[in-house]
């Protein structure tokens, strides 16, 4: 079971991270962050050290559960199997030697119905 994140700790976290590493420390706010959760509310005052640190962090993130787009309908769902939940694909190597294997025995008339 994983604990609960607190939001408002995390961005303070981030905050005393960066902020030591500002450049213009003496330069004021550029941004004001307001967080309001479950657990309550904090507003932070964010310099460009700290904003800018942020937005690199945001765009850098990929999500674990991103495994990747469909080839064949565009879904972004592959679950751990690489089986697209929106289309049925199987993707990776494992989905290329099942859909080799299935138009082989497709193609193949020996594997057609017996008279």
């Amino acid at each position: 079971m994983t604990a609960p994140l607190d939001p408002a700790a995390v961005v303070a976290e981030f905050v005393e991270r960066v902020a030591p590493y500002d450049p213009a420390p003496e330069a004021g706010p550029v941004a004001v962050l307001g967080l309001r959760t479950a657990l309550g509310e904090a507003t932070f005052q964010l310099g460009d050290h700290v904003v800018r640190a942020m937005c690199r962090a945001l765009e850098a993130y990929r999500d674990p559960e991103d495994r990747g787009s469909c080839i064949a309908c565009g879904g972004r769902r592959l679950d751990e199997n690489l089986h697209c939940l929106d289309c049925g694909r199987l993707h990776g190597i494992l989905g290329e030697v099942i859909a080799r294997h299935a138009r082989r025995v497709a193609e193949d008339p020996s594997y057609g119905p017996s008279a």
